[in-house]
């Protein structure tokens, strides 16, 4: 007797893909004491960017970092860090209630400068100037 296999909808698989993907809280990933960009990247940015930053497109569009004319600004990347863009959320401090996901992962000053500089320094990208804490703190909107 052949079994029926239940078929999976192609949203309930897209649906369990962004519930693995989806990278743990700063706090609790280990990574809210340091300024290493590799870890932040690996712990928080890779979920949706992808392991080896060639980006994704399914229920968002995730950009790659591997040919992107917009890695040539670093401040470019540390204010799409900082408010967000698109389906990205903005990774700074923010006062909102609730307890969604996206409200509980911060990273700090030293950290958006970090992931930003391991990124324009990985993924075929060979850009030699870095970004600062002190300048990603001035590009916090006033």
């Amino acid at each position: 007797m052949k079994r029926k296999r239940k078929r999976t909808s192609g949203a309930t698989m897209i649906a369990g893909l962004l519930i693995v993907a989806q990278p743990a809280p700063a706090e609790s990933s280990g990574i809210s004491n340091t300024s290493d960009g590799e870890q932040v990247y690996r712990h928080i940015c890779q979920g949706c960017h992808m392991p080896d930053g060639e980006g994704a497109v399914g229920a968002g569009y995730y950009p790659a970092f591997a040919g992107n004319p917009n890695m040539v600004s670093a401040q470019y990347m540390a204010l799409t860090i900082l408010n967000g863009r698109r389906n990205m959320p903005s990774f700074v401090e923010r006062n909102l209630s609730g307890a969604e996901f996206w409200d509980t992962v911060m990273l700090n000053d030293a950290q958006v400068a970090g992931v930003v500089n391991y990124i324009r320094s990985h993924f075929s990208n060979t850009y030699k100037d870095t970004l600062t804490a002190a300048e990603v703190k001035a590009l916090h909107p006033k």
